[in-house]
């Protein structure tokens, strides 16, 4: 007897499931597009910098260490806000200077850190307390924001209200009403880093500070451009 019962639930269930998907299917339904966009000004930035060992006017007995000139970095990061976490190692190498006039072939070494930064007005201050000559080069490699999740929520509630103000605009063209939505599909991919990194090489700069004292332009010239983030959510509508 119980088996009978089981078998007769088991037929009911399906008979359900099958009646709320054909009445799925078949009832009138609208769907739409919403979209939602916004521009924001990241005040996170995952900074990559380059230092290299050097040897003071060609004299292959006086080098400037990689470890001095990671402490410069590292404590002109700490003292404008930056977590001891967030400086990390990213790259190991080292290069051949290769002076043969000189009779010098030791190999230097170099390393790449990856800094987040949320102070970017410290920037300069940051690189100017760093050998300009033990920098190889800079570039951004990331963005955040410290707002990051509350505007995309943010977004993702405009863009479904776009949706449903898009479907009530086509029911009201055929005289029909917005019911409760039946299906949502969220698409929507915030293109924090969808900005090209730029490098900036700094052995060239050295050069020409070398060749200038008066030269003022000593800073990191780093600006923070506005991104656009959009949002697109899909939305099925009962009509009524």
């Amino acid at each position: 007897m119980k088996k009978v019962f089981g078998l007769i639930l088991a037929i009911c269930m399906i008979t359900m499931v099958g009646a709320q998907t054909n009445n799925y299917e078949f009832s009138r339904k609208v769907s739409t597009r919403g979209y939602a966009e916004k521009e924001v000004t990241p005040d996170i930035i995952y900074l990559s910098v380059s230092l290299k060992e050097y040897f003071v006017d060609g004299n292959n007995k006086k080098k400037v260490d990689i470890e001095s000139l990671e402490k410069q970095l590292y404590n002109a990061a700490l003292a404008i806000g930056v977590k001891k976490e967030d400086f990390t190692i990213q790259n190991v190498y080292s290069y051949n200077t290769d002076n043969k006039k000189k009779g010098n072939s030791e190999l230097l070494q170099a390393k790449q850190y990856r800094l987040k930064i949320s102070n970017l007005n410290g920037l300069n201050g940051m690189m100017d307390k760093v050998d300009p000559k033990g920098l190889q080069s800079t570039s951004i490699n990331g963005y955040d924001h410290s707002q990051k999740r509350q505007i995309e929520k943010e977004l993702k509630v405009a863009a479904v209200q776009d949706a449903r103000a898009n479907a009530e605009i086509i029911a009201s063209a055929t005289g029909d009403k917005i019911g409760k939505v039946l299906v949502i599909n969220d698409n929507s991919s915030f293109g924090w880093n969808d900005v090209m990194p730029v490098t900036r090489a700094y052995m060239a700069k050295a050069e020409m500070a070398s060749a200038d004292m008066n030269n003022t332009d000593q800073g990191l010239d780093i600006s923070i451009h506005p991104i656009k983030l959009t949002c697109n959510i899909d939305g099925v509508f009962e009509l009524q």
